[in-house]
């Protein structure tokens, strides 16, 4: 099948390319000259594990392209996927300017039928304006084409986002009831046939539908992190392990063990944004989700619970202190710092007049893009960033270890190295990722989250 997929961020790169995996033609359009260059060149302008791979077998092969040109990009698909960026507006509601953008290109050059695909994350009723925005153009030009939008929300992970692509719990598709949405739908159907072979992956509902429950994952996610978060620091001060309460609790068939870590907070560009956007839709209408407020201020809260923690273990006097950072990305698997709780840390360190040392396996250099941004008010705090060769090198001279970000390289170091090079053997944990009993062992003083040993009195 010819496809069209409009923007080559993160959404769009991963469709395009596992699209085309699966034999189809596939055109990638994207305005930014640089992001197609980088493409055209053999590269891909973020960090997604496979999928470079999976770009340049499919680039061999003739079965993706990338390119600026709006029109050609139009006469190509058969199926056109907008995946362009939907940021935070400043009231929390999301950005569609891009995507709206996208849809006036479309009805500007389609001269045949269309199957528009709303993929980028967009709020109830976004389908609808894309429609509009689609008449509008052909009606400037008295075009007779037709089209039907449909909704076919993504639930990647970065991280794994290709093998949940290729390996998808579920497809929801939204399509409209009209004669043209049934042409849509049959469309859609044939060209997802591939993952529906060992059993039925495919949701069908109508388009609302498909655009809310792409809202509603995300904030029930967020909702069951903040959640183990506040249970974290309730276990912190009544001697409860939170790693027991969390197997205690998911073997519950009900409850599952899914997202029930706790930790320092989530980041990333799809939770934060999409549970304000969510709460944004519902203030619309009149109404206010308490639910996901209080995740959105859990969460705020529980990025600076690492920063508190250290804090009070150096009686609020850091100054000529300095710390060792392993992890600076969200999550491991990605270079993205976006809402990342390093930034929350590395910043109230700084400015209480510590100095630091960060590693990050692949972030280092969008690190020192973000920090820039972060301390664009104090540039005179970049100074006190040193960015270290490996994990190791971070702790030389450190008075204490802070883990953000559980990537996997760090879940067994070499603790006699990490107390000769740390002036005090004192680790913060962010992300649990050590025993307490097994840190007591090596005499490592041990902070976790949830997991402190108190003596009841």
């Amino acid at each position: 099948m010819k496809i069209t997929i409009i923007g080559t961020g993160y959404v769009g790169l991963v469709t395009g390319a596992c699209l085309a995996e699966l034999g189809n033609d596939v055109f990638c359009l994207d305005v930014d000259q640089r992001k197609i260059d980088i493409l055209n060149n053999g590269e891909i302008p973020i960090h997604e594990p496979g999928l470079e791979e999976v770009v340049a077998r499919n680039r061999a092969a003739g079965r993706i392209r990338f390119s600026t040109d709006v029109e050609a990009s139009v006469a190509h698909g058969d199926i056109q996927f907008i995946a362009v960026g939907t940021p935070p507006d400043e009231d929390g509601s999301a950005d569609l300017q891009y995507v709206l953008a996208a849809a006036r290109n479309i009805g500007k050059y389609m001269t045949g039928f269309k199957v528009i695909v709303d993929k980028s994350t967009v709020p109830v009723g976004t389908a609808d304006r894309v429609s509009v925005a689609v008449q509008e153009e052909l009606a400037a030009r008295a075009a007779t084409a037709t089209f039907s939008v449909v909704s076919n929300p993504e639930f990647l992970k970065e991280g794994a986002a290709v093998e949940d692509f290729m390996r998808p719990d579920r497809i929801v598709i939204g399509c409209d009831a009209t004669p043209q949405g049934e042409k849509a739908r049959d469309m859609m159907k044939k060209l997802y046939t591939p993952f529906n072979r060992n059993r039925e992956r495919t949701y069908w509902m109508d388009v609302r539908s498909a655009e809310f429950t792409k809202y509603a994952a995300n904030a029930m996610l967020a909702t069951r992190i903040s959640f183990m978060n506040e249970l974290a620091n309730l276990a912190d001060h009544v001697g409860a392990d939170i790693e027991a309460v969390r197997h205690g609790i998911g073997s519950d068939p009900r409850i599952g063990h899914s997202f029930l870590y706790a930790g320092c907070g989530y980041g990333g560009s799809c939770f934060p944004k999409d549970v304000q956007a969510l709460e944004r839709t519902a203030q619309d209408y009149g109404l206010n989700l308490l639910i996901l407020q209080a995740v959105e201020e859990v969460n705020a809260r529980q990025k600076q619970i690492l920063g508190a923690k250290i804090m009070q273990r150096f009686d609020n006097q850091i100054v000529g202190k300095h710390f060792a950072i392993w992890g600076l990305a969200f999550k491991p698997n990605t270079d993205d710092m976006r809402a990342a709780s390093s930034r929350v840390l590395i910043g109230e360190l700084l400015r209480n007049g510590a100095t630091v040392a960060v590693y990050d396996p692949v972030s280092m250099e969008e690190a020192k893009r973000v920090f820039e941004l972060d301390f664009y008010d104090a540039p005179e705090l970049l100074v006190s960033i040193r960015y270290a060769e490996n994990p190791m090198d971070a702790l030389n001279g450190a008075d204490a270890l802070a883990i953000v970000t559980e990537w996997k390289a760090f879940r067994s170091p070499d603790f006699d190295q990490v107390k000769q090079r740390l002036k005090q053997a004192v680790i913060f944990d962010g992300r649990n990722l050590f025993e307490p009993a097994v840190m007591t062992e090596l005499d490592i003083e041990y902070h976790g989250i949830g997991r402190s040993v108190l003596t009841r009195k």
